[in-house]
């Protein structure tokens, strides 16, 4: 017996499918060691960790020792990546296997050819990429649990700090605080109608005076605009330009992970745990290829296959005549992964019969690397000067004359087709000269997709821990989601204020970027995992045990209210819990008299669906296992009871994502570094 141990039963039985019966396919259900949650879990000296068999674990351990023990050979098929290799690496430390003999396979899809031509070449554990997990885990299980108890003690218990968590909670507070502090200006736009001898029009807009362009901010005022429409009154206007060209459009390139999540959000109002949970269904159902990735390259059988299907389907002048490529960005790619794609182009997305979610998904994959094979997309865009006296007005116009990519990838575009009946030195008449008025606007609070996009700019975290982050920083409180946008809570706040003043390194973007590029040095095997690690523990412990002395907690949180408590008469205080603030008795631990901080209830805009009466007003739940969470409810209350856990004002998708955070439970205290699930 050929014994293959995967992660998830459900790739165990995808695999099975293509298998004889000399292999036996188990699943491990994910990790199966881990560090232990009570305790640190490290030697500080040599940062060696103590992981531990989970409890849930131990009867899957046991089954699998059984199964090795009576196998002729067992080989290890979990994930590509560096979280999949520690997988089977602890796999054959637990199971006691010979190293140097137990076979590793790794692929990208889960298809049979694939899985063949794995079978055909196996390959030792690459301890350099288990070296590099295993640095993250330990570094990140530093930061988390020596950093959350000093939360606790300066500001309120069951607080958490992490290197990748803090610092994308740091991004939202500084957006928020962009916002609070920008300053509106005014600014102006002039806008013309004009008309020729044929009763043609043609809307221009003021472009140019005395040949300068004419900025954004440049009219700042009304008395500006209407200068220049006095100046205007009665002009001649001459057409003195006509250029007509043929433009292109290229297609995007297949999907990343960060991609996939932004464009998911953006097109679908899925949040980036549900998009990740749909692609892992995807991916071990033998549909589309692994879903974690920052590489956009694409094997050379699927652009084969590609230009075929396209040109059956299409026509020749669907099918280009080679290949299209695509380069990736990110500078901590792995290029020798692959982007996301259908594992076959020909399992058009409506023969899916599976759940709607994972359909509108699969769509969207196939739609992106199909798209992407195909060629450009061509317009006829027409751009007309108008002259008259040292003002110079442009219109722009553009018609699509060949659709290319666009057949497939739908992209919202305006057509504007100009007057085709007009010539260059033609006389025009001013109908109208119209001023607008409007002001600038602050940076808008992020998006889960426009949050994706910045932490991959920034190179903070991986591809793996976008989502995990994006829900902790919700479910710790830290930040909520509001109409589709992020928006930091007063404990998210004050917390990220605290580490910005006692632990800057930890809450800066730089720290975290170069701590990811030395985590790829590891795997590549240029650096130490514990060296790298001795290097920042050491000005980082000695740090942190001067805040501990330097940091009170009454100058953090403690602000006098003027309120006396009507217990014992003693100044009451607002202090903070991970909830938010509340009123407590400085007289505490004597009297423990604490009360709610109230605030005016936030009004979003909608009647009561359920009396018709009422406002719908947010508001938070005040006590139980769901304290703190926001939800909306009815301001009539008691007298009508209408409450929901989602906005009601949201899309149906986004509501989905926000139920699937508040019912999301995490355990321990550091952040959550890795998406890996057993399914």
């Amino acid at each position: 017996m050929q014994l293959i141990i995967v992660e998830s039963p459900t790739k165990a039985k995808t695999i099975s499918k293509f298998l004889k019966k000399e292999y036996k396919v188990e699943s491990s259900y994910g990790h199966i060691r881990d560090l232990p949650k009570s305790k640190l879990g490290i030697d500080l000296e040599s940062f060696e960790p103590q992981y531990i068999i989970p409890t849930k674990s131990k009867k899957t351990v046991n089954n699998l020792k059984k199964l090795a023990a009576k196998a002729d050979n067992v080989i290890l098929a979990t994930d590509e990546d560096r979280e999949g290799e520690a997988i089977a690496w602890h796999l054959a430390t637990a199971l006691n296997l010979d190293q140097q003999k137990t076979e590793r396979i790794a692929f990208h899809e889960i298809t049979k050819s694939a899985i063949e031509q794995a079978l055909k070449e196996p390959r030792q554990l690459n301890l350099h990429l288990v070296d590099a997990q295993q640095g993250r885990r330990v570094l990140d299980r530093l930061v988390g649990y020596k950093l959350s108890p000093f939360l606790w003690k300066k500001v309120a218990r069951g607080l958490s700090a992490g290197r990748v968590q803090s610092v994308t909670v740091r991004l939202i507070v500084e957006r928020e605080q962009e916002i609070k502090d920008f300053k509106s200006e005014e600014y102006w736009t002039l806008t013309a109608v004009f008309k020729n001898s044929a009763g043609a029009t043609l809307e221009a807009a003021l472009t140019h005076i005395d040949k300068k362009p004419v900025e954004k901010m440049a009219l700042k005022n009304q008395a500006m605009a209407e200068a220049i429409v006095k100046d205007l009154s009665g002009a001649s206007f001459l057409i003195n330009g006509i250029n007509r060209k043929e433009t292109k459009k290229n297609p995007l390139a297949p999907f990343t992970t960060s991609t996939l999540q932004q464009e998911a959000a953006k097109r679908l109002g899925f949040s980036s745990k549900k998009t990740m949970l749909m692609a892992q269904r995807l991916y071990e159902n033998g549909l589309i290829t692994y879903m974690r990735t920052d590489s956009v390259n694409l094997s050379k059988e699927s652009l084969v296959m590609a230009k075929i299907w396209i040109t059956e389907t299409y026509g020749s002048d669907y099918g280009k005549e080679a290949p299209r490529t695509f380069i990736t960005k990110s500078r901590l790619a792995q290029e020798a992964h692959e982007a996301i794609r259908p594992t076959d182009i020909s399992k058009n997305p409506e023969l899916f019969t599976g759940e709607p979610s994972e359909k509108k998904l699969y769509e969207l994959i196939w739609s992106r690397f199909t798209a992407s094979q195909m060629p450009q997309a061509v317009f006829d865009a027409t751009h007309i000067d108008i002259q008259g006296k040292q003002y110079t007005f442009g219109a722009n116009g553009s018609v699509l004359k060949f659709d290319g990519f666009l057949k497939i990838w739908k992209q919202k575009f305006v057509e504007k087709e100009l007057p085709n009946n007009i010539r260059e030195q033609e006389s025009l008449a001013a109908d109208s000269l119209k001023p607008e008025q409007h002001f600038t606007e602050p940076p808008p609070r992020y998006s889960e997709a426009t949050l994706i996009k910045t932490l991959e700019e920034y190179d903070i975290g991986r591809p793996s821990t976008y989502a995990p982050i994006i829900s902790v920083i919700q479910y710790r409180n830290y930040v909520e989601k509001l109409q589709g946008r992020f928006r930091p809570t007063e404990i998210g706040t004050l917390v990220t204020k605290i580490l910005s003043e006692n632990f800057p390194e930890i809450v800066d973007v730089r720290f975290t970027a170069t701590m990811e590029s030395k985590l790829d040095d590891i795997a590549s095997g240029e650096k130490n995992w514990q060296a790298v690690l001795k290097e920042f523990y050491a000005p980082f412990s000695e740090n942190l045990e001067k805040k501990y002395q330097e940091v009170s907690k009454k100058d953090v949180v403690q602000e006098p209210t003027g309120i006396n408590c009507e217990k014992c008469g003693k100044p009451m205080i607002i202090k903070f819990s991970r909830f938010g603030k509340f009123l407590a008795c400085s007289g505490f631990p004597d009297c423990r008299n604490t009360k709610q901080v109230k605030e005016a209830p936030k009004k979003i805009g909608l009647i009561c669906p359920t009396c018709g009466t009422g406002d719908v007003i947010e508001r938070r739940v005040s006590r139980g296992r769901a304290r703190g969470k926001i939800f909306w409810g009815c301001s009539r209350y008691p007298d009508c009871a209408y409450a929901s856990w989602t906005n009601p004002l949201k899309p149906a998708e986004e509501k989905e994502g926000k139920t699937e955070v508040l019912e999301e439970k995490f355990e321990g205290i550091e952040e959550t570094t890795d998406e890996k699930t057993s399914q």
